[in-house]
């Protein structure tokens, strides 16, 4: 097998295993819904399994009714009554596929009507752009200074609906927060419009559901649900400039990120980095997790991210880091030190 089979092949059981995983993990998974949208969504599969499971049943039953005639008898219907039974039972047959058929396209019209339909009109509205392979979420406010962009991460207000508008940057992608809502494709060049609502506190966890690339299997985003009062708190924190340094090893680390590539891609608000290639970076500190979902925000991690990010998220756009010991660590206590 060639190298680039073998990676092709990789990419796939990673994809197959991501998706796995949304019916498994209990903050991932399509099965425990935890707002309106994901329960219309669990209801509407649950009745189209009870529905095909009934069907099999029913037609097992008459298969193995009819061979077990077939083996008992000894001596074939009369040839009249034999074609009247077989077109009363396709009448009866065809008269209960027809109706089936209509019942479930009303159920699914009308769940596809109720997904779509915003319960307010005051609802906060977040526009969520795909990259590959990161998620950008600008939350929309009329007074510019008010907007909010973050990365990978999005808060929102337990309990309240939530206006998603999308589109891509790049390719198709599509975004799939399982536990609270349904797929919603981003189409470059084009917006998409969806809500979700989540009723319990908690960490979501989404994914891209549209192969997007090499990198589309660590293509995830974390919807943190939390009250009111706590929301508005991260999202004034979140609007504020990145601080300045403390002491001078994270002043040297402000240095070594100035004066290298970084700037080039990514932001951090209060400083001349208003890179737009990368995701903002002005309070990565206090971020949950880095390389959009692929790893825990610790320092280890990030040391690995930064030096080689190919071996963490193979087909990344961000390239390899080539710093001595003490540049790297000064740059990570700089990093840690926006929150």
């Amino acid at each position: 097998m060639s190298r680039r089979d073998s990676s092709s092949t990789r990419v796939a059981l990673t994809c197959v295993g991501a998706l796995l995983l949304a019916a498994c993990g209990d903050n991932e998974s399509a099965f425990a819904p935890d707002g309106p949208q994901a329960a219309l969504v669990a209801n509407l599969w649950w009745y189209m399994l009870a529905i095909a499971t009934v069907v099999w049943l029913l037609v097992v039953a008459f298969l193995a009714y009819a061979l077990k005639r077939a083996h008992a008898r000894k001596q074939a219907l009369p040839e009249p009554e034999g074609e009247g039974k077989m077109k009363r039972a396709v009448t009866v047959g065809f008269a209960l596929t027809v109706l089936l058929l209509i019942i479930n396209l009303v159920y699914s019209v009308s769940t596809g009507r109720a997904m779509a339909t915003l319960p307010r009109d005051d609802a906060l509205r977040i526009k969520v752009v795909g990259h590959q392979w990161w998620w950008e979420a600008v939350y929309e406010d009329p007074t510019p200074s008010n907007q909010l962009t973050v990365a990978n991460e999005i808060h929102v207000p337990v309990g309240e609906p939530v206006q998603i508008i999308s589109t891509s940057r790049d390719v198709i992608h599509s975004l799939w927060a399982p536990n609270l809502m349904g797929k919603k494709d981003l189409i470059p060049g084009y917006t998409t419009a969806t809500w979700f609502q989540a009723d319990t506190p908690g960490v979501y966890r989404g994914q891209c559901a549209e192969f997007c690339g090499h990198g589309h299997a660590r293509m995830a985003v974390l919807i943190v649900a939390e009250p009111r009062e706590k929301f508005e708190g991260w999202y004034r924190s979140q609007l504020q400039p990145a601080a300045g340094p403390t002491d001078s090893i994270v002043a040297e680390g402000q240095r070594v990120f100035m004066s290298g590539g970084c700037p080039i891609c990514h932001t951090v608000g209060g400083t001349r980095a208003m890179g737009r290639l990368g995701p903002p970076l002005t309070h990565i500190g206090s971020a949950l997790t880095i390389a959009a979902g692929s790893l825990p925000n610790t320092r280890g991690n990030m040391a690995g991210w930064i030096v080689d990010p190919q071996r963490i998220k193979p087909g990344v756009r961000m390239p390899p880091n080539s710093l001595s010991g003490p540049d790297l660590q000064a740059l990570i206590a700089y990093l840690e030190s926006l929150k």
